[in-house]
């Protein structure tokens, strides 16, 4: 029963609505998992610090567990499991497979939806800190260095970063992003 300090919120995740009412201080991470159920999104440090907990909102990757839900009320929101599904897989998932991508796979769906948030980031023409011609920049060209920086916030702690990149570049490839 809401009270006086709930605030309704809508979330669209993974293109279904929902209709919630929340206390002003749950954040997007406890809001999916804890109601919502959508248990792909990880609570790594809930600190902002591992990216364990990344998310697509209104097309731009976000930290969840700093994400407070009531200011994304009427956003968009793509977890892990909006970018594929079993059988049929994105294109990040299936080169995160086939690259080897993953060990323990915890911090797998956080390091997905980042990573497809920066394709569509360079697409764009947003330069990073090693960005060597910010004046051509229509689209950014991803080199292992790019990949790098640019997905930075998001640790494994298993050392998978090698086999991340290459499945990033082996999609920003597809694209015609490298």
């Amino acid at each position: 029963m809401p009270d006086q300090h709930s605030h309704p919120t809508t979330l669209t995740v993974n293109g279904e609505r929902h209709d919630l009412v929340l206390d002003p201080r749950v954040s997007v991470l406890d809001a999916l998992r804890d109601r919502l159920g959508v248990t792909s999104v990880k609570k790594g440090c809930d600190h902002g610090q591992c990216g364990a907990c990344t998310v697509i909102a209104d097309g731009r990757r976000i930290v969840s567990c700093l994400a407070l839900a009531v200011s994304y009320d009427g956003a968009e929101v793509t977890t892990a499991e909006g970018l594929g599904s079993v059988g049929a897989l994105g294109a990040l998932q299936e080169a995160f497979v086939d690259r080897d991508a993953l060990q323990c796979g915890y911090c797998t769906p956080g390091q997905v939806c980042s990573a497809e948030a920066m394709l569509a980031e360079a697409e764009a023409g947003m330069p990073s800190h090693v960005t060597a011609d910010v004046a051509a920049l229509d689209p950014v060209r991803l080199s292992p260095e790019e990949v790098r920086e640019r997905m930075s916030g998001n640790l494994c702690r298993c050392g998978a970063y090698p086999n991340i990149v290459d499945a990033i570049l082996d999609v920003a490839g597809e694209r015609g992003l490298a």
